[in-house]
């Protein structure tokens, strides 16, 4: 199993004074330099967010092998951390490739050695497709995008033409395309299986691009575990499987294996379920490739996913936000130093776990109280009887609970990791490349 490497590729980088919540010591020195003098949770300031190594890698490895089971390849979504360090910790413990949701991600996993990249997304800038053209001199370098409309297909025809009469690299080999099937109600997608097999049929006629399998997301189809959230996800997850059936005589078989594509972090055990009979009984065998795109598993959350996963009993969480009291004007509430800017809150606010004295200290469990609401730079934490003291003074440090990963790398440029949960000793920073 692959292991997070401390310093990683950031180790001659030079920390500067604008680093959010890293120590004033810190600015001037390299993050080698940094990390060398041991540095502890507790000199850190608040608001922060921290990373726990011994979870990352224990998250890893147990998404890799659950997948290995099945029979799934696990390309994880990267644009979750968007961190180069935690990528390669997933593709050192087997994942076939990195999952991206924008040209401009994959240009940046490109510029780190990523060779096997998926965009989970129509491609249709053109300067961003003259670009892809360009990087697909590289024979070594295997790429997808998604399309879900004929539209979409004669804008990326148009875009590479463009780029080719206007002195670009040309094209050295067909750009893959795998048709998205949507439904209602969701995101993005061709809204039904004759829809989809027809944009299939007329990327086969491209001389640009070629077909190269099926996706699709199931996550925007349910928000819960309820009985009509997981009927309405096995019922689209099965369309996927059909749709992949009547693309299969479409595409050229010399191009090599189809993919057949879905999964974030939710709905796993369903598309490991649907995709199943396929994988084992070896109709898809050798000529398909079944990939999940589990992002959020790698860190885990004490919100949304906690709830939601399937998993969840084989994750722990690997994050945690640390605020400080500011301010105690009522019995029943307290403001804390962190807000929007800091921490996620789309999916569910923060919960708070414990108040210690300090960054890093061992804390008393902060129960019986609740984070309300979040301003930008503030969090409203109350008591959750009413009339009821909150036991936490002005200047403590309150640990919190987080949900949802994808909206809380994005606020911070560097985070310190330590080794374990308990420990204050700072191992690593990752660095963030939003």
């Amino acid at each position: 199993m692959s292991r997070l490497a401390p310093l990683a590729e950031t180790a001659d980088t030079r920390l500067s004074e604008g680093d959010k919540g890293l120590p004033a010591r810190a600015a001037g020195l390299t993050v080698r330099e940094f990390l060398d003098t041991a540095p502890r949770l507790g000199e850190f300031w608040t608001p922060l967010l921290a990373l726990d190594r011994e979870a990352l890698e224990h998250n890893a490895e147990t998404i890799q092998h659950w997948c290995d089971e099945r029979g799934l390849e696990l390309m994880p979504h990267g644009k979750t951390t968007m961190a180069p360090a935690l990528w390669r910790l997933q593709l050192g413990g087997g994942a076939t490739g990195l999952t991206l949701a924008t040209p401009g991600q994959v240009r940046t996993a490109r510029g780190f050695g990523v060779r096997t990249i998926m965009l989970a997304n129509a491609l249709v800038a053109p300067d961003a497709l003259a670009w892809i053209a360009g990087e697909h001199a590289d024979p070594e370098f295997e790429f997808w995008s998604w399309a879900d409309s004929i539209e979409t297909i004669e804008a990326m025809e148009r875009g590479l033409a463009t780029a080719t009469a206007s002195g670009g690299p040309g094209l050295p080999r067909p750009i893959a395309v795998l048709v998205e099937l949507g439904a209602g109600g969701g995101r993005t997608g061709a809204r039904g299986i004759d829809e989809a097999v027809g944009i299939a049929r007329r990327i086969a006629d491209s001389p640009v691009l070629r077909l190269a399998g099926v996706a699709g997301y199931e996550g925007s189809l349910g928000h819960d575990r309820s009985s009509v959230a997981v009927a309405a996800v096995r019922d689209y997850l099965a369309d996927l499987v059909e749709l992949h059936g009547a693309v299969r005589t479409l595409a050229d078989p010399a191009d090599g294996p189809l993919v057949v594509t879905a999964g974030g972090s939710a709905y796993l055990d369903l598309v490991a379920d649907v995709f199943a009979p396929e994988i084992e009984s070896g109709a898809g065998r050798g000529d398909t490739r079944w990939v999940l795109r589990s992002g959020a598993s790698l860190v885990h959350d004490d919100g949304f996913y906690r709830g939601i996963s399937p998993i969840h009993r084989q994750l722990t969480p690997a994050m945690r936000g640390y605020t400080r009291v500011v301010s105690h004007p009522e019995p029943g509430l307290a403001l804390l130093d962190g807000g929007k800017r800091d921490l996620p809150y789309d999916e569910g606010l923060p919960v708070p776990l414990a108040v210690a004295s300090e960054l890093g200290a061992d804390g008393r469990p902060l129960a019986e109280a609740s984070v309300t609401a979040v301003n930008d730079q503030h969090a409203y934490l109350r008591a959750d009887a009413p009339g009821a003291a909150l036991p936490v003074a002005v200047g403590e440090v309150v640990a919190l609970g987080l949900s949802h990963p994808c909206t809380a790398f994005d606020k911070w440029r560097w985070i310190p990791v330590v080794e374990h949960a308990g420990s204050d000793l700072v191992v690593d920073l990752v660095h963030t490349r939003f």
